[in-house]
């Protein structure tokens, strides 16, 4: 199971040559998520299995702690996470949670419906880039959304 888990490849991008799609990634660059939703990291060295050492992943997460403001605060601290910060989620696959889970919601409990929701949550560290999205026309919102549906 280990082995399996260990091995198992995140969801290919779709859309890459579609122009709204591209829009939306640069508007997501231009909008600041980079700071967190990092696009790039490299995996440090795998004890058992040295093939996942040192590769290039997309996870768009720099897997950090951040402190997202007193709407997501649930107060309660988690080892050394206060209960106003929490770590960057991977948005690679998010694409994909419409088709497997029709549904589901967004964020760490599921609060934000939409997309666009679990952007317009943020607060804290992410509040600058929450402003730049809602500043951002009807047509480039869509853009940032295909982009997203692309992960």
């Amino acid at each position: 199971m280990h082995f399996y888990l260990a091995h198992l490849a995140p969801p290919p991008r779709r859309g890459l040559d579609n122009p709204e799609v591209q829009r939306g990634e640069r508007l997501f660059n231009e909008a600041g998520c980079t700071q967190c939703h990092r696009p790039h990291l490299s995996t440090g060295q795998h004890p058992l299995y040295p093939l996942l050492s040192a590769r290039q992943i997309e996870p768009y997460s720099d897997l950090l702690l951040h402190d997202m403001g007193p709407g997501l605060a649930d107060g309660r601290d988690d080892y050394l996470a206060t209960g106003r910060e929490w770590r960057t989620p991977p948005l690679w696959g998010l694409g994909l949670i419409e088709r497997i889970n029709p549904g589901a919601g967004y964020l760490h409990d599921g609060r934000a419906r939409t997309l666009e929701e679990a952007v317009l949550w943020h607060g804290g560290e992410g509040a600058v880039a929450r402003e730049r999205f809602k500043a951002l026309l009807a047509e480039d919102r869509r853009a940032l959304r295909a982009f997203l549906r692309s992960l």
